[in-house]
């Protein structure tokens, strides 16, 4: 988990719950699920997960095991855990695609469309709908309109 072991235990005592695929006994990759606010680093916006609504965020597959259908079964299994909660939604973001492709054969629809990046503490972003009815509850949920947006960089630790 390298510099991130530091972060472990401060994400569970605000209640996430990670989820990992084991092959051979080993990790082969793990995934988060909050339903608190979360900060989103490569958008410089935190997501708030309203009731019964969940965020998957910081999947991650280990090299030695990408392109082998690990992160998909780590959201089905996420998702069929979600399943016995009382969230009704889950959200997850996605800045690799590769990782898009398993998105959609687990139930993700797309609902809004970022494009982003950060040079010299500057931030550049530009938000726009796919889908006009669940792009509105995303938005609501970053507590960010469409448009393009410019400003000072944050670093977080989540």
């Amino acid at each position: 988990m390298g510099p991130e072991a530091k972060l472990v235990k401060p994400r569970f005592d605000r209640e996430c719950r990670c989820f990992a695929v084991l092959l051979e006994g080993s990790i082969a990759g793990y995934g988060w699920l909050s339903t608190g606010p979360e900060w989103i680093g490569e958008l410089q916006l935190e997501i708030k997960p309203r009731k019964a609504e969940g965020y998957i965020w910081n999947c991650v597959t280990l090299g030695e095991h990408r392109r082998k259908g690990i992160f998909r079964a780590l959201l089905a299994g996420i998702c069929d855990a979600a399943r016995s909660t009382p969230l009704k939604r889950l959200w997850i973001g996605s800045v690799a695609i590769p990782a898009e492709k398993a998105l959609a054969p687990v139930g993700f629809r797309p609902a809004v469309s970022f494009r982003a990046f950060t040079f010299a503490r500057v931030h550049y972003r530009t938000v726009t709908f796919v889908d006009s009815v669940l792009g509105r509850e995303g938005l609501h949920v970053l507590s960010v309109g469409p448009g393009v947006y410019v400003g000072s960089s944050t670093r977080r630790s989540h």
